[in-house]
């Protein structure tokens, strides 16, 4: 049974629709990415489902809560905060307004800061904090009341490399006892935790599904070989008057009236008789998919 279920959402402004009929679910226990070129809808789509801003019409449901506030936590792309607070405080204030009992609130707030990674900075001031402690800070406070949902508006998008990927090992944790939705234009950390797609174009949803059934509809008409040396590849290439490109012990194989499955690339290895690693087609990318579905005319 899925988790979240948006059915039709629509945004007007005036005679602008910016979100236009936009209908998806989400499973449980699962990461989806939103994604799509600046000015798609995103984070006009995130701020109806976390009811900051209303709909023009359509539905937003999630199994088992009434008020969806209560369900969800929710991370914005700027998350701002009280630079007189300390970590602790700042997260306590949020446990409270979330509805988090009072006798649990200190335990709980200090177990969260723990366990994102800000368990040895709790009285600091945020004002102190680096920008990938803020974010492990914003991630804590939309944690704290232990949501069916977290919610996250470009989490990783104004930190460095190092902060990115500490951020994204965090949110894989997290993964296992919640469900997420993040928008995101840093495609290649989106791959590494990605179940599900959800294409946004000019407001609408254009593309949704699996990762791998997504990558698997736009795979290039390529196959990668890779043999046990650079002689084996070199010499299936001499025997070979296909569409070939060597690269050290790999051979890109382009799709022909030759090779036009990986069946008939196999029947050819057969024949040479040439040690092999592995065969398989080549996978697009979520930035080639991106540049694919957004127009782009070098895209893949």
């Amino acid at each position: 049974m899925s988790l979240l279920r948006v059915e039709n959402l629509t945004k007007n402004y005036g005679i602008n629709t910016v979100v236009n009929n936009v209908s998806f679910t989400i499973e449980p226990f699962t990461s989806t990415a939103l994604i799509g070129p600046n000015g798609a809808g995103k984070t006009t789509t995130m701020s109806m489902i976390t009811g900051l801003l209303h709909p023009s019409s359509g539905k937003v449901m999630i199994e088992g809560s009434k008020d969806i506030r209560e369900a969800i936590g929710f991370l914005p792309q700027y998350p701002q905060f009280y630079p007189w607070l300390s970590a602790l405080e700042y997260v306590e204030m949020v446990a409270n307004l979330s509805g988090v009992a009072a006798k649990e609130i200190r335990a709980r707030s200090m177990k969260t800061l723990e366990y994102v990674g800000l368990g040895k900075v709790v009285h600091k001031k945020t004002s102190t904090f680096s920008g990938g402690m803020k974010q492990r800070l914003g991630i804590a406070q939309a944690i704290v009341h232990e949501p069916k949902l977290l919610l996250l508006d470009e989490p990783v998008s104004a930190l460095d490399p190092i902060g990115r990927q500490e951020v994204m090992d965090l949110l894989k944790e997290i993964q296992q006892e919640t469900t997420i939705l993040y928008s995101t234009h840093i495609l290649h950390d989106a791959e590494k935790m990605t179940d599900q797609v959800l294409f946004l174009k000019e407001g609408k949803l254009v593309e949704q599904g699996s990762l791998t059934d997504i990558q698997r509809k736009y795979a290039e008409s390529k196959y990668l070989i890779q043999f046990a040396s650079e002689q084996s590849a070199t010499s299936f290439c001499k025997s070979t008057n296909g569409d070939l490109e060597q690269q050290g012990v790999y051979v890109y194989v382009n799709a022909s009236e030759q090779f036009p499955s990986i069946s008939a690339v196999m029947q050819q290895l057969l024949t040479t008789q040439t040690d092999i690693v592995k065969v398989e087609r080549v996978v697009a990318s979520l930035d080639q998919i991106f540049m694919k579905v957004a127009g782009v005319s070098e895209a893949i």
